[in-house]
């Protein structure tokens, strides 16, 4: 069988952004790794950065890289990601604590931002899912 491949690829006619990838193709033998709504609360349920959307986002990423680390991935395996943040708050200050964490990874995630009116909680600012793809050898 073939390696597990993924390709990222920004086609002529489409926008390219290094924030996001357009399109991402996995071929051959691969782990694909769902990752559920991770919000800004720790491993005890408490919230963490309540009426901050930097400090959520910084929580919410630390989730999923925890949740990553569960499924054998990091946050470079990525491939999809959908984030929601409630209407109103200021996403720079978000996109901000994600670029510190993301870094400048190349082939960055195919990526869904959605602003909503709320989340599973009137204190949680940001939301994140995701899907990553790790190539198998």
């Amino acid at each position: 069988m073939k390696d597990g491949q993924v390709l990222h690829i920004n086609p002529d006619g489409l926008p390219k952004n290094p924030a996001f990838t357009n399109v991402i193709v996995v071929t051959g033998q691969a782990k694909t790794i769902y990752i559920g709504g991770q919000d800004a609360v720790d491993a005890s349920g408490t919230i963490i950065g309540k009426g901050d959307i930097k400090q959520q986002t910084e929580q919410v990423l630390a989730n999923l890289q925890t949740a990553l680390k569960a499924g054998g991935a990091e946050l470079e395996h990525i491939v999809k990601w959908n984030v929601y943040v409630v209407q109103g708050q200021d996403i720079q200050k978000g996109f901000e604590a994600f670029q510190q964490i993301w870094g400048r990874r190349p082939d960055p995630p195919a990526i869904t931002f959605m602003f909503v009116s709320g989340l599973g909680n009137p204190d949680f600012l940001v939301e994140m899912d995701a899907i990553a793809v790790v190539p198998q050898q």
